[in-house]
């Protein structure tokens, strides 16, 4: 296999080099596509219980959420370290770090907003413990989390799942909100997030969901028509740090969220979802403040925003729409799930 990484000079940020990774499995997308009908065990998907995976290994037969290591991962603790020089300005090093897979639910036919609170919270729960033990490693300096979830963003297994990469570099988008954190913290002794929601409190037209310690809104400066942040109100540096109340009150937030995100379309709802947190290089990170991004990349029904000259070449992007008409648009919908709402009578919005 190959794991290394390949230092990219006028970016100043590593690019993972893994070539073994395109003949990983491909199953096909999520279901955003109206009318499919997906079953709730599928006996050729090796993310379901008790089916063979890609290494030749059987899933146990799991019933809540299931963590194992990628059998085919972007990086790993034995990777190779006799790369012949590259000539300058050229750098090369080994990409080594844990790469895992968290199964969400046993259930093929489900996704994240489908779970309810509970299920948002036993996955929050796991993803606490997950990044405790990664983040204790000496070799680990950045835990990155994330769900790449529909068709259109390239998915290869619908099974609802996220990835962790626990890695030897930071990736750049984290490194560059460590730096522009902590130069806000020296500055103004809060976080930067701590102004962005008293902003968006202040404002409050595009806030989504909100309660005691966690909110979710649009964010004023969104790129993607429905950029979505869900974040714990109190500063802290990743999701380790939460209280098993400021958990329950993120998984509200969180359901809510996207409940709405389903609801708009009564789809399910294409989006790349990653977690920000700290990285784990043991350097002071007092600005950094934990947070969830949701990029979707829809802009209507089958209309995606292409990334294209602007935003790839330039590396600004271009909105296409108004921050404040899609939070209207989100607010608008009911906070019960378009599948549940049969079983609700008398819940909001039916």
């Amino acid at each position: 296999m190959t794991w290394e990484q390949r230092w990219h000079p006028l970016r100043e940020e590593w690019v993972v080099v893994a070539a073994h990774r395109n003949n990983r499995p491909w199953t096909g997308g999520s279901v955003e596509g109206a009318g499919k009908v997906v079953p709730e065990y599928d006996p050729t998907c090796y993310l379901c219980p008790r089916n063979a995976r890609v290494g030749g290994v059987a899933n146990p037969d799991y019933q809540g959420v299931f963590v194992f290591d990628n059998d085919m991962p972007c990086v790993g603790p034995n990777a190779p370290r006799d790369f012949p020089p590259p000539p300058k300005p050229y750098r090369v090093e080994p990409a080594t770090g844990v790469a895992r897979v968290v199964c969400y639910t046993p259930r093929h036919d489900l996704t994240l907003a489908e779970l309810g609170r509970r299920g948002a919270v036993d996955l929050l729960t796991c993803w606490q413990e997950q990044y405790r033990e990664l983040a204790a490693r000496p070799e680990v300096n950045h835990v990155l989390m994330f769900e790449n979830k529909g068709e259109v963003v390239g998915v290869s297994n619908p099974h609802p799942h996220c990835q962790i990469y626990a890695t030897n570099f930071v990736f750049k988008t984290i490194a560059n909100e460590a730096e522009i954190g902590g130069r806000y913290w020296n500055e103004n002794r809060r976080t930067l997030m701590q102004d962005v929601i008293a902003a968006e409190q202040a404002d409050g037209r595009r806030i989504l969901a909100e309660n005691d310690s966690a909110i979710g809104f649009i964010p004023y400066f969104a790129r993607y028509a429905y950029e979505t942040f869900v974040t714990p109100k109190e500063p802290h540096q990743n999701l380790a740090d939460l209280s098993p109340k400021e958990i329950d009150d993120l998984a509200l937030v969180l359901d809510e969220v996207l409940i709405r995100f389903d609801n708009l379309w009564e789809m399910s709802f294409p989006y790349v979802m990653a977690l920000h947190q700290a990285p784990t290089d043991g350097m002071r990170r007092e600005g950094f403040h934990f947070h969830i991004e949701f990029h979707p990349p829809l802009r209507k029904p089958g209309l995606l925003k292409y990334l294209a000259g602007p935003e790839i070449g330039g590396g600004s992007f271009l909105s296409d729409t108004c921050p404040e008409e899609k939070a209207a648009e989100l607010l608008a919908v009911p906070t019960v799930h378009y599948k549940h709402r049969d079983a609700t009578k008398g819940a909001d919005g039916v």
